[in-house]
């Protein structure tokens, strides 16, 4: 059995966890939003949505665009101008 990770290093290594994520998708723009979904039930915009509510929750007002650049790395209407394929894609 491993020893249980303490409450505030549990925090870090899911939050570096999380920035790996998001480097990831970062760094496949090849993969669409909507093959996320269809393979896995989230995208990038529901990563930038979630971001979003839980910075509201401890009392941070973050738009949606600026949330979306946090998930992105660059405003969202750049990334789908430079990396979208196909007819619109744009999950609600």
């Amino acid at each position: 059995m491993t020893n249980p990770i303490p409450k505030n290093d549990r925090t870090e290594i899911e939050a570096a966890a999380f920035r790996r994520l998001v480097a990831h998708l970062r760094e496949r723009t090849d993969v669409q939003n909507i093959d996320l979904m269809n393979l896995s039930g989230f995208c990038r915009n529901c990563l930038s949505k979630w971001y979003r509510a839980e910075a509201a929750e401890r009392g941070f007002e973050i738009t949606d665009p600026a949330a979306r650049e946090e998930i992105y790395g660059m405003p969202y209407e750049d990334w789908k101008a430079k990396y979208q394929t196909g007819p619109k894609q744009d999950h609600k």
